[in-house]
């Protein structure tokens, strides 16, 4: 941490924060529409197979929203673990300083280049 400034790390740490209660927030409104599309999914009704499908089709997207938004809250998550601990920008791999303008575009950053999977 120690190419960033106290001022660039309160920066960082606040959009951090700012995005954990973000994500929880919307995490929370996907995971109502998720119970709210099992319910429909699951409760019969006059409007035939078609609108079944499509309640499916929609729990299946929620589900798969909510499972993308909880990855990220745990990558921020763990960015914040890491400026507790004194290990924030920092490269996992490397040990090398991450950028700051890496940093400000994906403050949980884990890398200083990105690693093709």
């Amino acid at each position: 941490m120690r190419h960033l400034s106290p001022e660039n790390l309160q920066e960082l740490e606040a959009a951090l924060v700012a995005e954990s209660t973000d994500l929880e927030a919307e995490i929370a409104d996907h995971a109502r529409n998720v119970n709210a599309d099992w319910q429909g999914a699951t409760t019969p009704d006059d409007a035939g197979n078609d609108d079944a499908a499509d309640r499916i089709e929609e729990l299946a997207t929620n589900v798969s929203l909510v499972e993308t938004l909880e990855n990220r809250l745990r990558e921020v998550q763990a960015a914040l673990k890491r400026i507790k601990e004194g290990t924030y920008g920092t490269c996992i791999e490397t040990g090398e300083p991450i950028p700051l303008a890496r940093l400000r575009a994906n403050p949980a950053a884990e890398r200083s280049i990105t690693v093709s999977s």
